[in-house]
């Protein structure tokens, strides 16, 4: 039998978790119904509607954490590249009840969704009972499973760009075609105002105890034309082959490194660079 409280507010589940830290936040449930403790308390946000929105403002697209993969999928408002990832996240089934708070809060660098926000530098807006406070999600991984979120703290909303994010690649590679959990993903957005490169961002998923991003070395692309850009193909090339070192798993680290810089080399080739 499992123990929790059914929130209905986001009050309501902030009080419940200021009281008690212990307890533990329950999305859709799809990764905790495996390792499920008969032990622990959870706190079920599956009826909190401030976390059931999708909304926008003049800057960005405001996605509560507790809204599922389905729901970001039939959403108007839910770029592209978001919806292609989270349509290849397992089955119907899981996507009715998985959620992207979830999928970021669990801290795993396969995490499908959470590799779409770190590519876009995404903002995490986080309430507790003592305020809130809004980051960059790059600052929320601090290891395998670790995140900044505090104890008493919540997840609330996803905050992505409106603009800037149409020409995009994405690619997820894994055993199957269907349930496939990542064995490398790869995630890209180029955006070329006047003939020029303005903003290039790129993120690697399943790969090292985090998800993969070095704004630094796509800066190198910043402000070129894309002939110029493709006379430092091979020196931005170069740098990512030295900052990708991929942990050793089920795949040996040499074939995620080899898929990863395939897939940076195919999105070049595609954006014409």
């Amino acid at each position: 039998m499992v123990n929790g409280y059914q929130a209905t507010s986001l009050q309501e589940a902030l009080d419940i978790l200021g009281r008690d830290t212990s307890i533990v936040p329950y999305g859709g449930g799809t990764d905790l119904m495996i390792e499920a403790d008969d032990n622990a308390t959870y706190l079920f946000l599956s009826k909190v509607p401030e976390l059931k929105q999708i909304t926008e403002d003049i800057d960005y697209i405001r996605l509560g954490a507790a809204c599922t993969f389905t729901e970001v999928m039939e959403s108007q408002l839910a770029p592209p590249l978001l919806k292609e990832a989270v349509s290849q996240i397992a089955a119907p089934a899981i996507r009715n009840l998985g959620t992207i708070g979830g999928n970021i809060c669990n801290g795993s660098p396969k995490a499908d969704s959470a590799l779409i926000f770190v590519a876009t530098d995404a903002k995490l807006r986080l309430v507790s009972s003592r305020g809130e406070r809004v980051i960059p999600i790059s600052e929320f991984y601090l290891g395998r499973k670790k995140t900044a979120l505090a104890k008493d703290e919540l997840l609330v909303e996803v905050l992505i760009k409106k603009t800037g994010l149409s020409n995009y690649y994405y690619k997820k590679v894994g055993a199957r075609d269907a349930l496939a959990i990542s064995r490398v993903s790869f995630a890209a957005v180029l955006t070329i105002a006047e003939d020029k490169i303005v903003n290039c961002m790129t993120a690697f998923g399943a790969v090292s105890d985090v998800i993969i991003k070095r704004a630094d070395i796509d800066a190198m692309l910043t402000g070129k034309t894309l002939a110029e850009a493709k006379a430092v193909k091979e020196e931005y090339l170069a740098a990512y082959d030295q900052a990708i070192v991929p942990i050793r798993g089920r795949i040996s680290s040499e074939y995620r490194k080899a898929v990863c810089m395939n897939l940076l080399r195919d999105f070049l080739a595609s954006k014409g660079i």
